[in-house]
């Protein structure tokens, strides 16, 4: 089965908090449903890291307008992580 991966960050404006993916150019077609892989990327990442953490760091230290990269996940388009290289924000345990 082919893989794909993905880098996520997160957005921050004045008023929240974006979860972003970045999809990458050549995406594989076994991938349908856009929102159904984005939802599968956030899954994976929020299985290796805290979130309210990683939440809570980026939002009281991070200005508006900024994003913090958490790293990639590379994926199956069933879902079954293959790889990833997250890492929480300095700060987050």
């Amino acid at each position: 089965m082919s893989t794909d991966t993905f880098g996520v960050g997160i957005g921050v404006t004045e008023t929240d908090l974006q979860f972003l993916v970045q999809v990458p150019s050549d995406i594989d077609s076994g991938w349908t449903n856009p929102e159904e892989f984005q939802r599968l990327v956030e899954a994976a990442v929020w299985e290796q890291l805290d979130q309210q953490a990683v939440l809570q760091q980026i939002a009281s230290t991070t200005p508006a307008g900024e994003t913090v990269r958490l790293g990639t996940v590379t994926l199956e388009p069933d879902g079954t992580v293959v790889d990833h290289s997250l890492a929480a924000p300095e700060g987050v345990e």
